[in-house]
């Protein structure tokens, strides 16, 4: 460090002539990673009518009409621990800002000292003062006591020629930006995980019951063909036969009760509650939520400025390329301005007074010389940060572009599943009826008819389950649309504090 002996008029007037340069690339924005999405062009896969070219809801949940799962949402986003984490990082990042931005501002602390010294006479007479004091017939006194008192305040402030304290803030900024879209991308991750854990749960308890019913009714069979058996009209073939089917059908229950058992735990937890929490609300059976008719989809080009998790990899594409500001700020020296201001006096009474007043202010210069290759190395560290956040910005790009035209192409051909099973459930519906009428009349054995309605139950389960898997894609679209960030007033006044 080399003090410059300067005037306070001088040193303000060098900080005013070299202040204002920032050094590092400024920031140009992120490339382009899918141009035919940029420019507005529909999606690929939405080629069904039903999906319209318009900007969908933020809060999709509450389309399907299902009025606990909205609650249940709703909660989630307000309690769930990943949200709250992400939220407090988000306001770890604006601390750090704040701490930046403060770097620009001047240090300044305020300090006293009042001394009592004692020092030898010697050190001020030497062997002069023995002389006149023997000549008046007293002692040479062996040291000297006085007070020193001072009170002053310090002044540091580190001028930001070269811009690296302001590529700090860059940074800062663009981080917290990030975080903030943390928050959103952890908002649409628990709103499709509490909906599709919610339809999954529907979904197996309506299956559970179907099974239940059909086991019932496999066990009557049984019980039937084990009479025409004893009476001679049936084989040991059918009998077992019979079971066999019975046996099957009831092992599937207790693997369905596990799945509801997940799900109910899974719920608690993602709305911060302990497991068994929500059994006597979710318990009761319900149907499973069924889609609107229309689907609104919106663009790529929307979807692509809507992701939080895209903003998030834009945000630290930023950050990255503030930070080779900052090394590249390394470089160039650093000038403090210094100053000082207060009293000096052995009385304290003085403290305060014109006469002991005193004060220095003037630059200081520092300059890392011989540290270029390791400041040199720093800067290379930093380009490839930037082109690593690149990369990875693009990366996420193609991945939304692809999560969207999967979701798209599986809601649209699962939509297409639902509508031939629910054709098929009518048909054996219609035949089960038939059988009934035929089984009035005398033509057909009632293990016939309990048969009839075996397939007539298989056939709902199949249903059953298209359906549930035909809602979970209509979730798993609206997130990899990067919907459900959208919050309430008052619980984003509770992210943003």
């Amino acid at each position: 460090m080399f003090p410059l002996n300067a005037r306070p008029g001088l040193a303000l007037a060098v900080a005013g002539l070299l202040g204002g340069c920032v050094v590092g690339p400024d920031y140009a924005g992120p490339p382009v990673a899918a141009p035919r999405a940029e420019t507005g062009a529909p999606f690929v896969r939405a080629t069904s009518t039903r999906m319209v070219a318009v900007d969908p809801p933020a809060r999709w949940w509450t389309s399907l009409r299902d009025p606990i799962l909205s609650d249940l949402v709703e909660e989630a986003l307000a309690t769930n621990t990943n949200v709250q984490v992400a939220s407090a990082r988000l306001r770890q990042s604006r601390a750090v800002l704040g701490q930046h931005t403060a770097d620009l501002a001047p240090s300044i602390s305020a300090n006293t000292v009042a001394l009592n010294n004692q020092v030898p006479v010697r050190d001020f007479v030497g062997g002069g003062l023995g002389g006149l004091a023997g000549g008046a017939g007293g002692a040479i006194p062996k040291s000297m006591n006085f007070d020193l008192y001072n009170a002053s305040f310090d002044a540091t402030w580190e001028i930001d020629i070269f811009g690296g304290k302001q590529r700090a803030i860059e940074q800062a900024a663009a981080q917290g930006e990030a975080a903030e879209a943390a928050v959103a991308d952890a908002q649409v991750q628990v709103a499709a995980e509490v909906a599709q854990a919610y339809v999954t749960l529907r979904g197996a308890q309506r299956r559970l019951a179907l099974t239940l019913r059909a086991a019932s009714l496999q066990r009557e069979a049984v019980g039937l063909s084990q009479q025409r058996l004893a009476g001679g009209a049936a084989s040991s073939l059918d009998v077992e036969r019979l079971r066999t089917q019975f046996e099957t059908t009831a092992s599937q229950a207790p693997a369905l009760q596990a799945q509801i058992d997940q799900s109910l735990n899974q719920i608690a937890v993602l709305v911060s509650r302990e497991p068994g929490a929500v059994d006597a609300l979710l318990k009761p059976a319900r149907p499973v939520p069924v889609p609107p008719s229309t689907l609104a989809v919106g663009d790529p080009a929307g979807m692509l400025r809507r992701r939080p998790d895209i903003r998030r990899a834009e945000r630290q594409v930023a950050a990255a390329n503030a930070q080779i500001g900052q090394s590249v700020a390394k470089l160039f020296p650093r000038v403090n301005l210094i100053g000082n201001a207060g009293w000096v006096s052995p009385n304290i009474g003085s403290i305060g007074s014109l006469a002991a007043s005193t004060y220095n202010l003037g630059p200081t210069l520092s300059w890392s010389i011989l540290d270029f290759g390791r400041t040199l190395a720093q800067i290379r560290q930093s380009e490839a940060g930037t082109d690593e956040a690149l990369a990875q910005y693009e990366q996420t790009v193609l991945q939304a572009m692809q999560d969207a035209e999967t979701a798209l192409s599986r809601y649209g051909n699962q939509r297409a599943t639902v509508a031939r099973l629910a054709r098929a459930s009518a048909s054996a519906g219609k035949a089960s009826i038939l059988t009934d009428q035929r089984n009035t009349a005398g033509t057909i054995s009632t293990i016939d008819v309990l048969d009839v309605e075996r397939q007539r139950l298989q056939a709902e389960q199949s249903l059953a389950q298209a359906q549930a898997e035909y809602t979970n894609d209509y979730v798993a679209l609206q997130k990899s649309l990067g919907l459900g960030w959208g919050l309430p007033d008052e619980r984003v006044a509770m992210v943003r504090r």
